[in-house]
């Protein structure tokens, strides 16, 4: 690990500006509906009170677009944050000014501030540097436990680090950049990348960078069709996405010219008439893709490959779903590969799951703690592993390598 964490650095007596990612879901009733990324973050924040810091923590929750939302406030996670810590929580209703002034200045130690959600003011996603300073006014040290927004340059994540002295890692952040680092450094073999969702154009740096480090590439989902529309197949009314058919066409090519780095395609998928619940559907063969019907799964057949080249896999990276899972009747290629996923981990594979809807079918499946690594950050994980430097990550404090050899 390149960068210092919390663990590197004094906590006792300090104050803690901390970015954490608690863009959760709400229920119909405002409330929190899924805590995951609350308590993704409790070691950091437990960790930092038990050394005597007072925190002030920094969020986003949702796209409020620069203005007040009251649906979007983070008194909800504040509350619900009290709830599942033993320290004191506090929350206040704005991110700067002379209100928070007052509540960041009366922390104690142990005692933790939830600033309100960070995106009501256009200067977060801007990085504007004044709005920067503000918040860097909150704390003497600086760690950014946000994975999942660590791809942005923003002014929580990139513009407050200009302040810092200190600026560390959260021990969040420290384990998802130690998981996904070592999948490129050193995974066991077979290394296989199981790639979903609707859009190739997200994967398509992916797929590049990966394709002479790992061993076998799956692909499923919506992205598919625009490799088989690249290579002359009828898709129907598929998703298909042709800006980037030259760039599939090229990838099918090289993938062809080495037999150990092949890329696997759907053999058959399921079709509907409508993509709603209860439309007619059927499976038929990737040739043979009706006029007017859509893809909306993987095939059995397909489903029988696909599980066969997880069996024997060292490593795993999982990224988005095998079709429009949200509709039982089209989840079925999901659930199978989730739990195939599952079945080589518990024979000693290392598994990694990123991205929001394979977590979400997972979550379904309740199969969440038996994968090695679930990932908060679904794009910060793919850029990551694009190659890509993510500006939250780079704007931390390097340590000294040299002192750590010796």
């Amino acid at each position: 690990m390149r960068k210092k964490t919390l663990k590197d650095i004094e906590l006792d007596g300090r104050r803690l500006l901390m970015r954490v990612d608690f863009n959760v879901p709400l229920g119909s009733d405002g409330d929190v509906a899924d805590d995951t990324r609350i308590r993704a973050a409790l070691p950091s924040i437990e960790y930092a009170a038990s050394q005597g810091a007072s925190i002030v923590l920094m969020s986003h929750l949702g796209r409020p677009k620069g203005r007040k939302d009251p649906g979007k406030s983070l008194k909800v996670v504040a509350y619900h944050l009290g709830e599942i810590t033993s320290h004191p929580v506090k929350f206040v209703d704005d991110c700067i000014g002379p209100g928070v002034d007052e509540k960041v200045a009366s922390l104690k130690p142990g005692e933790i501030l939830l600033l309100e959600n960070l995106r009501f003011y256009n200067e977060e996603t801007s990085n504007d540097p004044e709005f920067s300073e503000k918040l860097a006014a909150y704390g003497d040290i600086f760690a950014n436990d946000a994975f999942g927004t660590a791809h942005r340059a923003h002014a929580s994540t990139e513009g407050v680090c200009r302040f810092f002295d200190e600026k560390v890692a959260g021990l969040l952040m420290e384990k998802e950049l130690e998981t996904l680092e070592r999948l490129l450094a050193e995974p066991a073999r077979p290394f296989i990348v199981v790639l979903g969702g609707a859009k190739v154009s997200t994967k398509m740096g992916l797929i590049k960078n990966l394709l002479e480090k790992v061993d076998r590439i799956i692909i499923g989902g919506g992205m598919a069709f625009t490799f088989f529309k690249s290579v002359g197949l009828e898709i129907g009314d598929s998703l298909l996405d042709e800006s980037y058919m030259e760039m599939c066409r090229e990838v099918m090519e090289i993938s062809g010219k080495n037999e150990k780095k092949r890329i696997y395609l759907p053999v058959d998928c399921v079709v509907a008439s409508d993509i709603t619940s209860n439309s007619q559907h059927k499976t038929v063969s990737t040739g043979d893709m009706p006029e007017g019907w859509s893809g909306v799964d993987i095939g059995q057949s397909t489903i029988e490959v696909f599980v066969n080249e997880l069996k024997e896999a060292g490593t795993i990276f999982w990224n988005g779903p095998m079709g429009i899972f949200e509709i039982p009747e089209y989840a079925n290629g999901t659930r199978m590969i989730a739990r195939a996923i599952v079945e080589a981990t518990e024979k000693g594979a290392i598994s990694v799951v990123g991205g929001g809807d394979s977590v979400a079918a997972l979550n379904q499946m309740h199969l969440l703690d038996r994968i090695s690594h679930v990932s908060t950050g679904g794009g910060a994980s793919l850029e990551l592993l694009e190659g890509k430097a993510l500006p939250g990550v780079e704007a931390l404090s390097d340590r000294d390598l040299s002192k750590q050899s010796v």
